[in-house]
């Protein structure tokens, strides 16, 4: 089979790396890609957002599996126009990424369901939303309406800060057009939890939870990353919460979305927080997560391919997805600097992996036969094993095999989830 990956990062490499497990995948294109994980694509410097030309391509290469991994494509209508042109595709079409693409959107599809969340109200005028932060309770969160790289999502500790966040976003468009409506949002307290699913529109199957590591700084201080690392499973997320989730959530959303003609096919992101009162939603996202799938994925049993290919024709029911029990973490090596300025064109020295390791790689370059750091998040360094504690302890010991200049990364993934399972660092 010919399969194209949209994409360029650590997300995408992992899902490319999981396909070529399967025989079947003979031929596997990336757009762009990028230098890192050319051992495994063949790349093309084709934006993940040229629609027109991602179409062109595909057809040009006779594409039997179209994946489409980024929000911006999803949102943007990618899957409509592959499946127009007669490809098959893994992701949802425009109306239904419109649960990410849009977070007024989510909330009242949530409201009118009665799916769990944070309480909320939507503004689209500046004076309005003004207004609202002089009374609304203390912390509250202001978030951009549109997609924002994960970062759109500010949490004010006091008034003053929430009518700079408000102003920043619908006067001064730091987020561009996606500030242009705002969420201003109940804090709600309690651990996170990533839940990724399957979902043919009809079946849902969650995979395997994860603890994301969203803040640049140890001990979670600086700021908003789109993920400084992962681990998986989340202790937080017992069978019984699990149960709950899919009975208040999960087939909910499921249910709500055909029910208003947006039937969800693709990866389905729940970001949640378990509340005293119970699980609630933060977000959706219309697909995986970045970098939850680094170890969600190698943890997956059987064929990834089966399970996109049951996905895109809708026979999920009919099609096992099971994981393997043991423990995965990932370390984001970044850039120093990122989330804001930081230098690239660094040299990077990549060791041999074991069975247990993967190093997926999200912004490198090629220059002069040398792979070189080309963004903020540059890698992930993965190892899975049968308990939590070695599995971070191996991430970090491959994470400090791999070198590149002006690297740093978080010394604390993994951490929260110790402690939650009486462990120690």
């Amino acid at each position: 089979m010919n399969i194209l990956v949209i994409g360029g990062g650590g997300r995408e490499h992992a899902i490319i790396q999981k396909l070529k497990e399967d025989p079947r995948a003979e031929k596997i294109y990336a757009l762009p890609g990028n230098a890192g994980m050319a051992a495994d694509a063949e790349c093309h410097p084709i934006a993940a957002t040229d629609i027109p030309a991602i179409v062109s391509f595909a057809k040009d290469h006779a594409i039997d599996l179209a994946v489409v991994a980024p929000d911006d494509p999803l949102v943007l209508g990618a899957v409509d126009a592959l499946s127009g042109a007669g490809i098959l595709c893994f992701g949802p079409r425009k109306n239904a990424a419109a649960i990410e693409g849009s977070k007024v959107f989510a909330k009242n599809l949530m409201k009118q369901y009665g799916i769990p969340t944070a309480a909320y109200e939507t503004f689209s005028e500046l004076d309005k939303a003004l207004a609202y932060v002089e009374t609304c309770p203390l912390p509250t969160v202001v978030k951009a309406d549109g997609l924002a790289l994960g970062k759109g999502v500010l949490i004010c500790e006091t008034r003053e800060a929430a009518r700079e966040a408000v102003r920043s976003m619908m006067e001064g468009r730091i987020f561009g057009d996606s500030g242009a409506n705002v969420v201003i949002e109940e804090f709600l307290t309690g651990p996170e939890v990533s839940v990724l699913s399957f979902t043919d529109g009809e079946t849902l199957v969650p995979m395997v939870s994860s603890m994301d590591h969203k803040r640049a700084l140890d001990g979670d201080k600086g700021l908003n990353t789109g993920g400084m690392g992962t681990v998986a499973p989340n202790p937080f997320y017992t069978p019984e919460v699990a149960e709950r989730c899919m009975r208040e959530i999960f087939l909910p959303t499921i249910r709500a979305m055909k029910a208003e003609g947006r039937p969800f096919r693709g990866c389905l992101y729940f970001g949640l927080m378990l509340t005293p009162e119970g699980p609630k939603v933060i977000e959706y996202n219309c697909r995986f997560g970045d970098p939850e799938t680094q170890v969600v994925l190698p943890l997956l049993e059987g064929s990834l391919l089966d399970i996109m290919l049951a996905v895109a024709k809708g026979t999920l029911a009919d099609t096992p997805v099971t994981f393997s029990g043991k423990n995965a973490c990932c370390v984001i090596l970044a850039s120093n600097g990122y989330p804001q300025h930081y230098e690239k064109g660094f040299p990077m020295t990549l060791p041999e992996t074991g069975e247990n390791e993967r190093i997926y790689i999200a912004g490198a370059a090629c220059k002069d036969g040398q792979l070189v750091t080309n963004g903020g998040r540059v890698l992930g360094a993965v190892a899975v094993a049968d308990a939590l504690p070695d599995a971070i302890t191996a991430a970090y010991a491959l994470a400090d095999r791999i070198h590149f200049d002006n690297a740093y990364c978080r010394r604390d993934i993994g951490q929260r989830a110790l402690t939650a399972l009486g462990g120690n660092a």
